[in-house]
């Protein structure tokens, strides 16, 4: 979905966050003309306007995996498995919005 903006199409989807501060010079409102979303849930994430919504990793659950499985093969033993999926966490703030509709964007 995309709203119009000075004869331009903007996205509405999620946009790496170093490109949040940009969004201002283009006349859009966070969360209201574009949501954003940001990685790792960095501390500072709670302390930008608007609080930054961010996607948790276990970093320390990586880590300890990593080095367990890096251990595992430096001793020459087998490991069980080509992948892990560890659990991720969404962390809902205010730099997010329902999606508008058609109609909305259009406005």
């Amino acid at each position: 979905m995309a709203a119009e903006r000075g004869g331009e199409l903007v996205p509405q989807r999620l946009v790496p966050v170093h490109h949040a501060r940009a969004v201002g010079g283009l006349g859009l409102r966070i969360p209201a003309d574009l949501s954003v979303v940001g990685f790792d849930d960095l501390p500072i994430a709670a302390l930008v306007d608007p609080p930054l919504t961010t996607v948790h990793q276990p970093l320390i659950e990586m880590a300890v995996t990593a080095t367990e499985l890096a251990l595992a093969l430096g001793r020459g033993e087998r490991t069980p498995q080509a992948g892990l999926e560890l659990g991720t966490t969404l962390t809902v703030r205010h730099s997010t919005a329902p999606p508008r509709t058609a109609r909305e964007a259009t406005c």
